[in-house]
């Protein structure tokens, strides 16, 4: 009872958050669409409500009977209604989140788990000394990645507003007068109203300049703020810098920056994977928008320094250094005569002022400023400012330095002149094609024979392309006009060796090949660099230093088993060796798409297939003593490697780390991650804790329970792991009419219509599965509250190892169900993965996904295939109840709570979305049929609630 209590008690500031929105929102509504639509939907909301605690049948009909009832303009204010109610529970959710870890941290000295310091703390105890964790620091890469794939429903403007909201309610658990409460209410009335007076969808589709832009506001909003403030925590922690507010601590000088270790990363305005948006002209745009909004922040730190630094001769010294720094400044100001700091700053502003506009062409200083050389070199500016840091410092002046001057040196060795990587991404087909059209237009003969490199076995391949790599004369000709594919891609390289001799060669490092398949994949890129004056051929005075890491993706089942033996015959290329030796520190990364090889072979086939790919590359790469970087390809959804970051690199097999780890942020993710500092500076922190644990803890005891694992658990795995894929196969891609279903039980055509981003949904025209992008494939099956992308297969696997078992697998039955159980909760591979199939089917709503069965016109292929679906879903729940001997979810009570006060907010806006699909496809069935566009729109607004109630959905 006690217990209960406590759990409700914590849980009333978040319900007293969810309900003042709730009643703000009401009370917009009803002033501004009137008292009709206000009860009407209010109605629905209780009768939702009633449902979900009630359970009875009658409600489920009645809601289903109310929402047929609506026309007109009702269907469009019911769905923007209980989405925003979704959108500001979400905004209450969050606000929670940062007030009980700081309730948490106020009542219990121990750090959080999953803090930096919690874990720095268990690696001491562990025997790890803080020069091991600094060494392993000084050499790690830890890369969030942005990406513009297309789930992120909601608009800037809707975000924007969203952060206002957060941010007034942060203010009212301040001790507040009556009349300061009263004025807060009122501005938090009126950005509700806002709310709903802004367009919630985007009348135009996303370009590639919008996602951009998107992308940059978490910049404004988080990361340049976030980011140094941890560098200095992690300081802290380290013995580093003062840990307690010891006055005379404080006066000791700070320590030197961090080697950059956190970076941030981005994929939008270089990933060309199937987006033909994307081009030379993007990569451009997103390196100067980048650059723009790191020095609009470089230029406001400064200018408050100025402010700040209002030190005076009069009363304290400067060193000589500060002082030529003054005098070189220009600033002749009576006024500033005896204050050298701020004349010092007077002239780095200028500098970097001169900067910004020689590298954005545009004047981003805040006032007018004198004749100045711009820095060529983030170093330039670190040393101006070091000059700063000595002075003070030697004068008593530490504690200053400590304000802000140490957070900005830090932002400079972090973010350059660059802010965050673009990588590249294009399709191994594509350069195929244009390699094709080169060597064709050049005339190249290759054994005595004329090149027709399409025809080429892979073999010779590779002969060719090693030996054009060591050829000095150019492929491609000034002189000749070649196709629109080539002349892309190769405008696209050369970009971005523009860029990287513009911003600095951090600004683009990586060019990622999807569907790698072959050596010569890997290649062809090589080869193109070599082209596009990334690289030099060997034996030339410039040396393969220059270019762009070339970085496989393994995407599908096959790729990911052909995976290792690929890497192994890339880097025994004498050629590789000296790229990797000489200008990636010994270092190859490896991306592994988790997306397409759950739309290949499902979920647990998936993961046990990137589990196994990830331990035969940590074996490849130790026998050749190179690094290897891991890049995961994770969604949001947990069919695409979404769930918890930071339970996903603790689970990773022994090696694979090593602090080493970079991985996408997409859709809605990025928004529910960081669009908030402090959850923003959460989920970064959880990165790198979990990173230096997985690093840095014992590995001979971690390697032989992994060895312990496979031996007693391998093969058990591996049937399941079959059965999975065959059950999920069988149902995907082996059933007649299974697209036919898919395409009319989900609301996949309408997402397809959605402006959510600058890629299109399917590769191809057509209504095939094979076609379609993964993203919209998993969005799809939440949407209609299935989630199959994130279970389906895995019952059948589970029953049919306790029905039959594997070789050498226990006799009996109850041996094999005790084997399970303790894979379950002994292997953290098997466990995280079972933690998020949970999840899920949390999530899911078999009752609901009937529902939109009845989308399918043809009644055997709805009732065969929703049949196959249900038994599938029971039979999941059944096993995962067997193994964890509990209901769903019953170790995690907060987060059922929560889906269950959500589901009655999500439930409405599922039959409404059926109801009004059902009203447009019969429209759209009829001779010469218009889109109702009211109703479109209707629609639009029910995926954006959905996704939003969901959250993990893209």
């Amino acid at each position: 009872m006690n217990a209960t209590r406590t759990q409700s008690d914590a849980a009333e500031p978040l319900r007293h958050d969810i309900r003042l929105l709730g009643r703000y929102l009401g009370t917009v509504i009803e002033a501004c669409d009137g008292k009709r639509v206000f009860d009407t939907i209010e109605t629905l909301r209780r009768t939702a409500v009633r449902f979900r605690r009630e359970g009875r049948q009658d409600d489920a009909k009645l809601l289903q009977a109310r929402v047929r009832q609506l026309r007109g303009d009702d269907p469009n204010s019911v769905a923007r209604a209980f989405s925003y109610f979704l959108h500001l529970s979400n905004i209450a959710e969050d606000r929670d989140q940062n007030r009980r870890q700081r309730a948490r941290a106020l009542a219990d000295p121990a750090p959080a788990t999953g803090s930096v310091a919690q874990a720095i703390a268990q690696l001491k105890s562990q025997g790890v000394t803080p020069a091991r964790i600094r060494k392993l620091l000084a050499e790690a890469c830890i890369m969030p990645v942005l990406t513009a794939h297309p789930t992120e429903v909601q608009r800037k403007s809707t975000l924007d507003e969203h952060r206002e909201i957060a941010a007034l309610l942060v203010q009212r658990e301040q001790p507040l007068t009556a009349d300061e409460q009263a004025a807060l209410d009122q501005a938090l009335l009126g950005r509700v109203a806002t709310l709903w007076q802004t367009r919630m969808l985007r009348y135009t589709r996303l370009t590639v300049a919008d996602e951009i832009e998107n992308a940059l506001s978490y910049y404004r909003s988080t990361f340049l703020q976030v980011i140094p403030r941890l560098y200095a925590d992690v300081s802290r922690l380290l013995g580093r810098e003062p840990a307690a507010p010891k006055p005379a601590a404080q006066f000791t000088r700070p320590s030197a920056p961090l080697e950059p270790f956190l970076r941030m990363g981005s994929w939008i305005g270089g990933d060309r994977d199937g987006n033909p948006n994307v081009d030379a002209g993007t990569l451009e745009r997103a390196l100067l928008r980048q650059a723009t909004v790191l020095f609009e922040h470089y230029l406001q730190e400064v200018h408050a320094l100025g402010a700040e630094l209002s030190l005076t001769t009069l009363l304290v010294q400067a060193n000589p250094a500060l002082h030529e720094l003054a005098e070189a400044s220009g600033d002749d100001s009576p006024h500033r005569r005896d204050e050298p700091y701020r004349r010092a700053l007077v002239g780095i502003y200028a500098r970097l002022a001169a900067t910004a506009r020689d590298l954005t062409g545009q004047d981003l200083a805040r006032r007018a400023t004198r004749a100045a050389p711009p820095y060529t070199t983030p170093q330039e500016v670190t040393r101006d400012l070091d000059v700063i840091a000595d002075s003070l410092t030697d004068h008593h002046g530490a504690p200053i330095a400590r304000l802000r001057l140490t957070g900005l040196r830090q932002a400079l060795d972090v973010f350059g002149f660059h802010l965050a990587t673009v990588d590249l991404r294009q399709s191994s087909d594509v350069h195929e094609e244009v390699l094709t059209e080169l060597f064709s237009r050049a005339g190249v003969q290759f054994e005595g024979e004329p090149v027709d490199y399409a025809a080429l076995d892979e073999d010779a391949r590779v002969r060719l392309l090693r030996a054009e790599l060591a050829q000095a004369r150019p492929l491609v000709s000034p002189w000749i006009t070649y196709g629109d594919i080539a002349t892309r891609e190769l405008a696209v390289l050369r970009a971005a060796a523009a860029g990287r001799a513009r911003y600095g060669k951090q600004a683009v490092r990586q060019t990622i090949v999807s569907h790698t398949e072959t050596l010569s994949d890997l290649l062809e890129v090589l080869v193109l660099q070599k082209e596009a004056g990334l690289t030099a051929p060997a034996g030339t005075d410039i040396g393969p230093e220059d270019g762009l890491m070339v970085v496989p993706l393994f995407e599908t089942i096959p790729d990911l088993q052909r995976g290792a033996g690929i890497m192994a015959a890339w880097l025994d290329l004498p050629e590789v060796r000296a790229r990797v030796r000489a200008a990636q520190d010994q270092t190859q990364e490896v991306m592994l798409g988790y997306s397409d090889s759950n739309k290949d072979g499902g979920f647990l086939t998936s993961n046990w297939s990137l589990y196994q790919a990830e331990r035969d590359l940590v074996d490849v790469f130790r026998k050749r003593g190179v690094r290897l970087r891991l890049f995961h390809g994770r969604g949001g959804s947990v069919g695409r490697g979404g769930g918890s970051s930071f339970d996903a690199i603790l689970a990773q097999p022994p090696g694979t780390v090593a602090g080493q780890f970079r991985l996408t942020e997409q859709g809605e993710v990025i928004q529910s991650k960081y669009k908030d500092a402090e959850i923003g500076r959460w989920h970064l922190e959880l990165l790198v804790s979990a990173v230096l644990e997985s690093s840095l803890a014992p590995h001979a005891e971690a390697a032989e329970a992994e060895d312990a694992h496979m031996a007693r658990h391998g093969d058990a795995m591996a049937f399941m792991s079959e059965h999975a894929q065959r059950t999920y196969r069988g149902l995907v891609y082996d059933t007649p009419g299974f697209a036919d279903y898919f395409f009319a039980a989900t609301p996949i055509s309408e997402i397809a219509g959605l402006n959510i981003g600058s890629r299109p949904a399917s590769r191809k025209q057509g209504q095939r599965i094979e076609d379609l992008r993964a993203i919209p494939w998993g969005f799809s099956w939440a949407q209609c509250r299935l989630m199959l992308t994130g279970w389906y297969g895995v019952g059948s696997a589970i029953e049919a190892y306790l029905e039959s078992g594997a070789p050498g697998a226990a006799k009996s039955r109850r041996g094999r169900l005790a084997q399970l159980r303790e894979m379950a909760t002994q292997w953290p591979a098997l466990r995280t993965w079972l933690s998020n199939i949970e999840m899920v089917l949390a999530k899911s709503d078999l009752a609901i996904a009937a529902r939109y069965a009845q989308l399918v016109p043809q009644r055997a292929l709805r009732e065969r295939i929703f049949g196959a679906i249900s038994q599938e879903h029971a039979r999941t729940i059944a096993m995962l109840r067997l193994l964890n001997q509990r209901e769903l979810l019953a170790d995690n009570p907060a987060l059922l709570a929560s889906l269950r006060e959500r589901f009655a907010y999500i439930d409405p806006l599922n039959y409404l979305q059926i109801e009004l699909i059902k009203r447009y496809r019969a429209a759209q069935a009829k001779p010469d049929a218009q889109p109702d566009k009211r109703v479109q729109r209707a629609i639009h607004l029910t995926i954006n609630g959905i996704a939003a109630g969901l959250r993990n959905s893209g």
